[in-house]
């Protein structure tokens, strides 16, 4: 089995572990030549891994909730592996489009977690969302996420959104600290189609969509346009752990 690896080499321990596991298993460093990619450090790490081939992450971060192996548990879990004991789950992503009011449009790449609206430490950001084309509300708040199951653990979760089962197939729009008494998150459909219309910039505001953390600068008058993506991440899933094992330990 040839194996990938993305790793975080700022982190001590990652190169370590990085040295272990070239020592054991045939790593190649182009990615087309793979079986599987590793992670080697936190969430942040495994969100940046490429997502061409069946991804697990070795988490040397702090909470991991996509980073499933724990250092001390390498071993067994290359073992488990290498023998073919896993089994891999199929997670949905996001996509879409800046559109601004000139008509350029800029393309979102697909993300794992999620895909926001949020300003910075200046003002607020007034918005419209619509769904399907139907205003659900106006906001005037901090931002908001559209996120993925497997992202509801990540900001949605900071900002007050439900945990949701990765498997599930489901959008999870979350206000970012809204000055509303509708603050609630919204469940909806994996079919919608979600297009935020940011309707005012205040003075010295500026705001960002980000998707999984990237950042494209957003202007008044953008329409940012989200729906699911067709492409998907195949995530490695051991015998031996699961997803309310991951959010009991997490949460304790």
């Amino acid at each position: 089995m040839k194996i990938f690896l993305n790793y975080d080499d700022e982190n001590t321990e990652s190169l370590k572990i990085r040295d272990g596991i070239s020592r054991i298993c045939e790593v190649v460093a182009d990615i087309n030549y793979a079986d599987l990619t590793i992670s080697i450090g936190g969430d942040g790490t495994f969100l940046k891994s490429p997502k061409d081939k069946p991804l697990i992450g070795i988490n040397t971060g702090t909470l991991g909730y996509l980073t499933e192996i724990s250092p001390e548990n390498i071993n067994d879990a290359l073992d488990d592996i290498t023998k073919g004991n896993y089994y891999i789950e199929n997670r949905m992503m996001l996509e879409g489009e800046v559109i601004r009011p000139n008509g350029d449009v800029l393309k979102i790449p697909p993300a794992l977690n999620e895909i926001g609206l949020s300003k910075n430490a200046f003002g607020v950001v007034r918005f419209n969302v619509n769904v399907n084309g139907k205003l659900i509300n106006s906001y005037t708040a901090d931002g908001i996420l559209l996120c993925t199951p497997t992202g509801s653990t990540a900001y949605n979760l900071s900002c007050g959104g439900p945990i949701v089962d990765p498997t599930a197939e489901i959008i999870t729009l979350t206000p970012i600290a809204p000055h509303s008494i509708l603050n609630r998150s919204i469940v909806l459909s994996d079919k919608s189609i979600v297009e935020i219309e940011i309707t005012e910039l205040r003075e010295n505001t500026s705001a960002y969509v980000l998707y999984d953390g990237k950042p494209i600068e957003a202007l008044n008058g953008d329409i940012i346009r989200i729906r699911k993506s067709d492409e998907i991440t195949k995530i490695i899933k051991l015998e031996n752990g699961s997803f309310i094992d991951t959010v009991r330990e997490n949460i304790n």
